[in-house]
């Protein structure tokens, strides 16, 4: 009795999953832009549009750095919420992103020779972090993360903000009405 009840769950599970996931979207459906092309692929979730006033003002928290000479995933998510929320009726310049960095991902905002002389190969973040900053997305730097790595502010990318700390950014950022997106 119990392997047969066994099997009905593990059947029933199975049919569930199944489902599941030919209701999904399959990755050849995922396509960067509007505002990013090379970065930030989303797709369209079908029915779901955004009132052109919508406002977001959303900080991002990421503390862990990419392979060595690979993109930060976490940074890419930035240019996907722009994207999929332009695609869906935002105006672009009702958003509003801050990219909070601590941690090891520290050294992603590092400029390439510094970043050479640190992880052995170039940083792959560069183009993303410019494309961002030049869509206003304002990147923010642990300055304790920065000195427990030893970098002074000019190793960091041009535009790259230095914060007393991650905990001080994010405080000050709720005070101007950021909210926090979680990962």
């Amino acid at each position: 009795m119990r392997n047969r009840q066994s099997a009905k769950y593990y059947l029933f599970s199975l049919l569930t999953i199944c489902v599941l996931f030919s209701n999904t979207s399959t990755a050849a459906e995922f396509t960067a832009g509007p505002v990013f092309h090379d970065y930030g692929k989303k797709v369209q979730v079908e029915g779901v549009k955004f009132n052109a006033k919508a406002q977001f003002k959303v900080a991002f928290d990421v503390a862990k750095g990419a392979e060595p000479g690979k993109l930060n995933r976490q940074f890419d998510s930035l240019a996907r919420f722009i994207n999929m929320h332009v695609a869906s009726g935002v105006p672009v310049e009702n958003i509003q992103l801050a990219l909070v960095v601590h941690g090891s991902a520290t050294l992603d905002l590092l400029t390439n020779s510094h970043y050479q002389q640190k992880q052995g190969a170039d940083n792959a973040n560069i183009a993303l972090l410019n494309a961002l900053m030049a869509q206003q997305v304002s990147v923010i730097v642990c300055g304790q993360s920065a000195a427990g790595h030893g970098y002074a502010n000019e190793a960091f990318l041009p535009g790259v903000d230095v914060a007393l700390s991650a905990m001080s950014a994010h405080a000050l950022l709720q005070q101007q009405g950021y909210t926090l997106n979680p990962f």
